[in-house]
């Protein structure tokens, strides 16, 4: 048939044919293997790694991620048939290309500068979110806190009036028993010297007061 391997790099090779008149099919088979043994291998479909199809317009084609320093055996039919040994032809190729080499390594580079990336703004997003949290919480921890003693100051400040109500109560309670002990007929006095207003006219000692001062009187003569 007349096929041919050129351009052979480490990773691509262009294989050419010469179009075949009596191809039936509307397409030709490209099939491809590497590290080919003629003495352990058949022509048979099955036996190639890869196959590519190509339309009979054309009559060649670029054959692309190849293994540098590889030995590879390439077959062209012009109908999806087993190939014969005519069909087919065995090449090598090359070293990894330098320019392929620097590419892939840039590429491994900017892989590892973005995935670096993502995982610092990830561990970044993940502290901010853990400061804010544990700020909420203390502020709201000290809001609690704040109401809280006010809740205390104001019931201990009303527990401390009431006590003083109280102990005034006793005492005004205590001062008007002692009144009304030392003198029983000036209990009027006494209330009116607590509560002026309650005094609208003058109080006239009544007949039992006017009958006990006298006797108070001779008792001190």
């Amino acid at each position: 048939m007349g096929i041919t391997v050129q351009n052979i790099t480490g990773e691509t090779a262009t294989v050419i044919w010469p179009k075949m008149a009596g191809c039936v099919d509307s397409f030709y088979s490209i099939m491809y293997h590497p590290n080919w043994n003629s003495m352990l291998s058949s022509y048979t479909r099955k036996s190639f790694q890869k196959e590519e199809r190509v339309p009979t317009s054309r009559s060649f084609f670029v054959v692309e991620n190849l293994t540098p320093l590889t030995t590879y055996i390439l077959c062209v039919t012009c109908q999806s048939a087993n190939p014969s040994s005519d069909q087919c032809r065995v090449f090598n190729t090359l070293e990894r290309d330098p320019a392929s080499t620097s590419n892939t390594k840039k590429e491994l580079a900017l892989g590892i500068w973005l995935t670096s990336s993502v995982l610092l703004l990830i561990i970044a997003a993940i502290l901010v979110y853990g400061c804010l949290h544990l700020l909420c919480c203390r502020r709201h921890e000290h809001l609690q806190g704040q109401k809280g003693t006010f809740k205390e100051d104001h019931r201990k400040a009303w527990t401390k009036s009431m006590a003083n109500t109280s102990e005034e109560l006793s005492r005004q309670s205590q001062l008007m028993q002692d009144i009304e002990e030392k003198h029983p007929g000036g209990i009027q006095l006494a209330t009116i010297i607590e509560n002026p207003s309650a005094c609208k006219e003058p109080v006239m000692p009544t007949s039992k007061s006017r009958e006990q001062v006298p006797v108070q009187d001779s008792a001190l003569l």
